[in-house]
């Protein structure tokens, strides 16, 4: 459950920024929505902002607002609630898209660069029909999944790890050990299609 987007955090890096707060207090794990100004030119936000489409033209420039923190040169969107401890998990629907990645990222990544492509977000990417781990831009294939309808994603913080989960079987799928130093929020970037999250679920029963 995530504290009202409109509670602050300061974040040492990151400044006073409203950012909603992911709780561990509660049984249910983070409850995000994606962050409309975050998002790039060439994707547009549906259903109260919980999917995202791309689009190959993109929104008029000058329909866009300008924000800092807009991701400028890659098709990539954040969500509004970062995670700073604590087990979450959240789910991905995947319509007519065959390439995308999702994971997570630093609040505060470069707004110049793409998630996977550096050393502050972690994700797995799907293309060509094949998942792969991604981070610092070295892919890495993972096996045991085929071309997805809907995935599950779980954050473990304090473990320091975040894996794919295969929902119909409600297992995971593969682990990527990761480095966080500070907040985090689910991240998500696409090429073709539309991806819809599903947040504020409890962690599936053994995972």
């Amino acid at each position: 459950m995530a504290l009202p987007f409109a509670r602050s955090l300061r974040l040492c890096r990151w400044g006073a920024k409203r950012l909603g707060v992911a709780s561990t207090e509660a049984r249910r794990g983070i409850s995000f929505k994606l962050e409309e100004k975050t998002a790039h030119s060439s994707l547009a936000l549906f259903r109260g902002d919980t999917g995202v489409k791309y689009g190959l033209v993109g929104l008029e420039p000058t329909k866009v607002a300008l924000n800092v923190e807009r991701f400028r040169e890659w098709a990539v969107v954040l969500a509004d609630t970062a995670v700073t401890s604590g087990r979450h998990y959240w789910e991905v629907t995947v319509k007519r898209s065959q390439q995308f990645r999702i994971g997570v990222a630093d609040v505060d990544m470069s707004r110049d660069s793409c998630i996977g492509v550096d050393d502050r977000s972690w994700v797995f990417t799907y293309a060509q029909r094949k998942w792969y781990t991604m981070l610092a831009n070295e892919k890495a294939p993972v096996e045991g999944i085929g071309q997805p309808e809907k995935v599950g994603l779980l954050l473990e913080y304090e473990a320091q790890k975040l894996s794919l989960v295969d929902v119909s079987q409600v297992s995971v799928v593969h682990t990527l050990q990761t480095d966080f130093r500070g907040p985090v929020v689910p991240a998500f970037a696409l090429w073709d299609g539309e991806l819809l999250t599903h947040s504020g679920l409890e962690v599936p029963q053994g995972l």
